[in-house]
């Protein structure tokens, strides 16, 4: 190990002073302050208006807000029915639909669709010379997350206009980063199996006449196929993830950094920083961290008392990472129901199938209804507990052969339509620099001489 990264004994005697620097928890409360933005009941505070997306999670029935399924709407329209109307007519470019509803406002004509999709095209195939070589292949991060947030800014250098934060010129560098996203995530994955895993290297190059959903898979895979199935389930996978609010941690985070007048690029780098976190965009690989562990422990999948015995364990903190919880189950906002859940669970059936996993998809289902019932009694939830969308997506992904370290990565590369979108809406509305209040509780002290400090 080098000077560079090696934790020396002298820096973990400091972190011990730090360690200990904690403020009360009691004074959150005697100050109203709202951690995490959030109240006492766990519901978010207003900081913003914004028109891209909704999440309904309550509805007001004979005067009382109860709960209710979970709804979400892009710009207005139920993604139940997005996803409707592109699986039923078996189309590929759900994702190109939804990135053009999100950045304009509204659902393209069959002619509109197919003009954005050749400037996505066109953009994937202006991607600097050498880029990939000079960029992304050298210094390959075990986190695919950080080569990509590398290469975004390293963008900047290559752009004559990147300070440039008027709507036409934003919109232009969103389209690029939009098409460009894929392959900054495939190709550094590339360069991580190589160089740190020592596996065979395959750099593909886009097919312009394939969409986002099918050029991921042509890129990732060594001999470029995949099946129909495949690609239309992946297609959803994107359009589900493409956008959830301006609430959530990495979205909140493009208002914030955009708010203060910076580049695209930064922007986007730091609304990165936040979904690599797994207490957001790595939440799926931690469903499938846990399915594994279950899958070591318990003998038989078709013992409800077996089953129902590892999980009480896992709550009770005596077993996987003894953290206490069940991840993929609930969500802070839906209760009985997240409905990109439940969109994804009917395509994850087929494509069980499909891959003959129908005994996973088995013990997936069976956990998903026993875990809910658990969370529920121990835990005293009266809204309800459900699946969310993590708790099936990495099964899927794992069903597509998709590496787990290119999870985050698939997520970032839907996401950053929502980004997009909310990064103009705040260049468009906002005008004010976001700055929350914190409140200092930390007592005076007088200052002590060199001379006199024990």
């Amino acid at each position: 190990m080098n000077k560079f990264s090696r934790l020396t004994p002298e820096i973990k005697d400091l972190a011990v002073m730090c360690e200990e620097i904690k403020i009360d928890s009691e004074l959150y409360t005697k100050y109203n302050v709202n951690r995490g933005l959030r109240d006492l009941n766990g519901k978010g505070v207003l900081t913003g208006l914004t028109q891209i997306s909704e999440i309904v999670s309550k509805k007001i029935v004979d005067g009382q807000e109860v709960s209710c399924d979970g709804e979400l709407y892009y710009r207005g329209i139920d993604v139940h029915k997005i996803c409707d109307g592109v699986t039923s007519a078996q189309r590929h470019n759900g994702f190109e639909e939804v990135t053009y509803l999100l950045l304009f406002g509204k659902l393209p004509s069959e002619s509109e669709l197919a003009d954005f999709m050749k400037i996505l095209a066109d953009y994937r195939a202006s991607l600097p010379k050498n880029f990939v070589r000079d960029v992304i292949m050298k210094a390959p991060s075990d986190d695919i997350m950080n080569n990509i947030q590398r290469a975004v800014l390293t963008l900047y250098s290559y752009d004559n206009n990147a300070n440039d934060t008027s709507i036409p010129n934003v919109l232009r560098q969103s389209l690029e980063l939009i098409a460009m996203f894929p392959m900054l995530a495939v190709y550094s994955y590339a360069a991580k199996s190589y160089y740190n895993d020592s596996k065979s290297l395959f750099i593909h190059r886009p097919d312009p006449h394939m969409t986002t959903a099918e050029n991921i898979l042509h890129m990732l895979r060594p001999d470029n196929k995949f099946s129909p199935l495949e690609a239309q389930i992946l297609d959803l996978a994107l359009i589900l993830h493409a956008e959830h609010g301006g609430g959530n941690n990495s979205t909140f985070t493009t208002h914030v950094v955009t708010s203060s007048g910076t580049d695209t690029y930064a922007s986007t780098a730091a609304s990165l920083s936040s979904l690599k976190g797994p207490k957001h965009g790595g939440a799926n690989i931690k469903v499938m961290q846990m399915f594994a562990d279950i899958k070591k422990n318990v003998k038989d999948w078709n013992n409800e008392e077996e089953l129902t015995a590892y999980i009480n364990k896992i709550l009770h903190k005596e077993a996987f990472d003894n953290a206490g919880v069940v991840y993929g189950m609930g969500h802070a906002v839906y209760s009985i129901s997240d409905p990109r859940a439940q969109i994804f669970k009917s395509f994850v059936e087929k494509l069980s199938v499909e891959k003959h996993k129908t005994k996973e998809f088995k013990l997936y289902s069976d956990i998903e209804r026993i875990a809910a019932r658990l969370i529920t009694e121990q835990r005293h939830i009266y809204k309800g507990v459900s699946a969310n969308i993590d708790f099936y997506s990495g099964f899927v992904y794992s069903m597509l052969n998709l590496p787990l370290e290119f999870y985050t990565p698939l997520f970032a590369i839907a996401r950053i339509s929502g980004w997009s979108a909310h990064r103009i809406e705040e260049l468009n509305n906002a005008g004010k620099i976001i700055r929350p209040a914190y409140k200092a509780v930390q007592k005076r002290v007088e200052y002590t001489p060199m001379d006199e400090r024990g």
